[in-house]
């Protein structure tokens, strides 16, 4: 139904079609030009679309299409507006303290990295950007070993 390059909808199909005439209480030559045309169509996703504003059966049809190709490019476009909302919020953290990587503690003087329970009590080296030495050390012997453990 949708094209994903630029998400239009192509072409519908419709599941089922049903066109009624209404027949007025007209009299005479208006008789047959003034009927009333309901164009009803229903696609596979469940939407229905009636349609009775013009006086030919052609146009109430084109108009009825044009609105339920509408709707389903609508219906479309919600359900990938919301995959992408889904996916946000599972990649935004909650910021809870337990999702911390690393606390500087100044009236300490800690720096600690969480994710490998590391503690320093040389904040104001580290700040300065002098002892980032073990800090990277432990960061990459850390990882490392993680590697060493998923093969």
């Amino acid at each position: 139904i949708c094209d994903t390059g630029n998400e239009r909808i192509r072409r519908v199909h419709v599941a089922t079609k049903r066109v009624t005439t209404l027949a007025g209480r007209l009299r005479g030559a208006s008789q047959t030009t003034a009927a009333g045309v309901l164009a009803t169509f229903r696609s596979p996703t469940g939407i229905t679309v009636s349609q009775q504003d013009e006086k030919s059966q052609h146009k109430n049809r084109a108009k009825g299409m044009k609105i339920l190709r509408a709707r389903l490019y609508e219906a479309e476009r919600a359900k990938k507006e919301a995959e992408r909302a889904a996916d946000r919020k599972g990649q935004v953290g909650s910021g809870d303290r337990s999702e911390r990587i690393r606390t500087y503690n100044f009236p300490q003087g800690r720096v600690s990295d969480h994710r490998i329970n590391l503690t320093l009590y040389k904040i104001n080296e580290i700040v300065a950007g002098g002892e980032l030495d073990e800090l990277v050390d432990a960061l990459t012997a850390e990882d490392q070993a993680v590697k060493l453990a998923a093969q």
